[in-house]
């Protein structure tokens, strides 16, 4: 079950530099149980299910989390990157920073779905229906976006296996990355949406928001 947290307490992100030269990180990043695993494991205590993401980046792609608690990374980065090429930054000044109004650059990896009458829950496979899928959350999660002001970056598919005490079970799932401008609405609900993160999937890699600033903000 996921954790919900408070954004007034203390709040941490962390970046890993990902090895894809590795067969277990090019594993990982077909089956991302693996990887949840791994995150998990960097803590210590109960699984909370941080909100974790694959990020790409300048040829390089790394893994993004956000905790309540500062991780320990040595393993994860020994097994999946580089001995030593990870950090771990407070996060709580970048929220404190944010008010009603203001407007972000921002980055988003999701599970975009609908759950049909039957209770079947089905991906929303087209950019303009994962537009509307992310728009249509806005209101409740703090933030207001504008159609022109933002858009979807990248899709996937995932198709893997989960395996468990219970056994194994399939996993099947739609990531698409969004990018552009928010608004900022509520400032206490969309601090709790970076903190908590958006829709399905979080195990999963899904579901993390960050944000950076943005010129001419108001």
């Amino acid at each position: 079950m996921t954790q919900c947290r408070n954004w007034g307490d203390a709040m941490y992100l962390s970046r890993i530099t990902l090895n894809t030269a590795l067969r277990e990180t090019m594993k990982a990043l077909v089956s991302l149980s693996i990887f949840h695993g791994a995150v998990e494991s960097s803590f210590d205590g109960a699984r909370a299910r941080r909100l974790w993401r694959i990020d790409d980046l300048n040829g390089k792609k790394y893994i993004l989390i956000v905790s309540e608690a500062v991780p320990d990374l040595k393993s994860f980065a020994e097994q999946f990157g580089y001995t030593g090429e990870y950090e771990t930054k407070d996060y709580s000044p970048l929220l404190d920073r944010i008010s009603n109004g203001e407007r972000w650059r921002f980055r988003l990896t999701a599970n975009p779905v609908v759950s049909k009458s039957h209770g079947k829950i089905m991906a929303h496979i087209t950019p303009e229906y994962q537009k509307k899928w992310l728009a249509g959350r806005g209101e409740k999660l703090g933030f207001a976006l504008h159609e022109a002001e933002f858009q979807t970056v990248q899709s996937k598919w995932y198709d893997f296996r989960k395996r468990s005490d219970a056994g194994s079970s399939r996993v099947r799932l739609l990531s698409v990355t969004f990018e552009g401008v928010l608004t900022v609405t509520d400032a206490e609900r969309f601090k709790e949406t970076l903190c908590n993160g958006i829709g399905r999937e979080k195990a999963y890699g899904q579901g993390m928001l960050t944000i950076v600033g943005c010129k001419n903000a108001k």
